[in-house]
């Protein structure tokens, strides 16, 4: 696997240096991502005061860390010096800083500020790590590789390629587009991660803005009905390039996406136009009248050698998914974001190439 990674960020930096990038990591070596996995996962076997720690990895030198902390003696990077360093960098956004010393790994202090395309390994439990990159400043990691238990997932990027790839997926695969500024912000993305971080399972609802044909298949009147729509989510994204380039802009947008992703835990469906207006939550979806009952649904994940397979809807869950993937196949220009309490997360769709709901399975992405 170290290989296929170490291919992995030799391509995509050789394709940000051709456009001119220079806030870039390093190229990792392969025996350098084998040593950070191996310590990472004998890491979190451990226990720190019974907890499992959970540590970032990230493989640059102190001088493209911006403001870094470092220690004055560079730690080695055996796994019982990660378990008892992980209570301190526990938090999201703080990274362990590794970088080799006379071709030994070492551990050299911690920052919160990494180039675009450096190597990170997060230790999310036991057993459970991932290999990351970030293309942008702000904005959600893209993942490369799961390793949980003996399984090695590789992320297919080519799933990205598909005719019809939904935006939020192609998105997580890293292939968003960018703007002449060097940003890209995929909203569906924070919210996604949002509504999986929750734990208590949610749905979303994305529904075109001129078009009111999805009120057909929504239980009126909706509990939660919002008068006027709820703006604040498309205020922050019509802002000005360079307003949302500062960190106030940052934080509001996480608080936002956090609230509305918080009312996904509400019993029903949230509503949201393509305008990323709030329409209501709580909504009960129904079948559109005249329209059948979806039987089938064609399930795909964006991982290598995972063939698409056509199941019953039941087959992916509860009432949740069922009702999901009944709403995509009535109202086939909306999209219906589903997150379970146990991690998984779909994103229905119909697929007028396949005639058929297509479930996309990004759990793995999210990670």
């Amino acid at each position: 696997m170290a290989a296929t990674v170490q291919e992995h960020f030799a391509r995509h930096l050789t394709a940000a240096r051709a456009q001119g990038r220079i806030d870039l990591g390093e190229e990792p070596q392969a025996h350098f991502i084998e040593a950070i996995i191996d310590a990472g996962f004998w890491a979190s076997l451990r226990r720190e005061e019974e907890v499992t720690p959970t540590i970032s990895l990230a493989l640059l030198p102190p001088g493209h860390a911006g403001q870094a902390l470092t220690f004055s003696e560079w730690l080695p990077l055996h796994p019982a010096a990660l378990a008892k360093l992980a209570p301190a960098v526990e938090r999201p956004g703080i990274h362990l800083g590794v970088w080799p010393v006379d071709g030994e790994l070492r551990v050299w202090g911690t920052t919160r500020s990494i180039p675009a395309f450096c190597f990170v390994l997060e230790v999310i439990g036991s057993g459970l790590l991932v290999v990351k990159h970030r293309n942008e400043p702000f904005g959600k990691f893209v993942n490369i590789v799961v390793l949980e238990g003996d399984q090695i997932k590789i992320v297919a990027e080519s799933t990205a390629a598909g005719p019809e790839c939904p935006g939020l997926l192609k998105s997580l695969l890293g292939q968003n587009e960018v703007t002449a500024s060097g940003e890209s912000v995929n909203l569906l993305v924070h919210l996604a991660a949002s509504m999986r971080a929750h734990r208590r399972g949610g749905a979303l609802l994305i529904v075109p803005e001129s078009d009111d044909h999805w009120r057909e298949s929504i239980v009126e009147p909706a509990i939660y009905a919002v008068a006027p729509k709820f703006t604040e989510l498309a205020d922050l994204m019509n802002r000005e390039h360079e307003e949302r380039r500062t960190h106030e802009w940052q934080d509001d947008l996480r608080r936002a996406v956090d609230a509305i992703a918080g009312l996904t835990a509400v019993d029903g469906a949230t509503i949201m136009t393509t305008a990323n207006e709030l329409v209501a939550f709580g909504a009960k979806i129904t079948r559109r009248r005249s329209r059948p009952p979806v039987e089938r649904v064609l399930v795909s994940e964006p991982i290598r050698d995972r063939e698409p397979s056509v199941m019953a809807p039941s087959q992916l869950g509860g009432t949740r998914h069922l009702s999901a993937a009944q709403f995509a196949q009535d109202q086939p220009q909306s999209v219906a974001l589903v997150a379970s309490q146990d991690g998984r997360f779909t994103i229905f769709r119909w697929s007028p190439c396949d005639d058929i709901v297509h479930a996309h399975r990004v759990e793995a992405l999210l990670l």
